[in-house]
């Protein structure tokens, strides 16, 4: 079932868009594979039936699922059966979370707030496998 992180500053603030062509920004893959590695050992254990993707956006298939509207993305998508219920190692198809590059980029045009947002992008997505649902991790400040 997918379950995703959803974006919209940008979108609605078009003037809090970063400005990419100032290489100011770590290459996205390094906070991504930062953010991992900073995972506790007990929870990079989750990880091990689970591929990570970075992608620039969502496309038109995972917006239509997601029922995003026209000013809405999304921040990373989790796609797979959580590690919780009954038969999951039997799922014959990998466990997946995208992380959306360009969203996150343009949201969050200060180098320390994405990288922020990137673990927390992570660790939301991450969640959702281990078989939290949103409103648990609204209880937790994920949302």
């Amino acid at each position: 079932m997918p379950i995703r992180r959803r974006g919209t500053q940008a979108r609605r603030h078009p003037a809090r868009r970063a400005d990419l062509s100032a290489g100011r920004h770590e290459p996205f893959e390094r906070l991504v594979e930062r953010a991992l590695d900073r995972l506790p050992a007990s929870v990079r254990r989750l990880l091990e039936n689970v591929a990570i993707v970075i992608e620039d956006e969502p496309d038109r298939q995972q917006r239509r699922e997601q029922g995003l509207a026209p000013d809405e993305t999304l921040y990373g998508l989790y796609e797979g059966t959580p590690v919780v219920e009954y038969g999951a190692d039997w799922v014959p198809f990998p466990n997946k979370i995208t992380l959306f590059r360009l969203p996150l980029e343009e949201d969050f045009p200060d180098p320390d707030e994405l990288a922020k947002e990137v673990r927390r992008t992570v660790i939301h997505e991450l969640a959702h496998h281990a078989g939290f649902g949103d409103d648990r991790l609204h209880d937790f400040g994920l949302d």
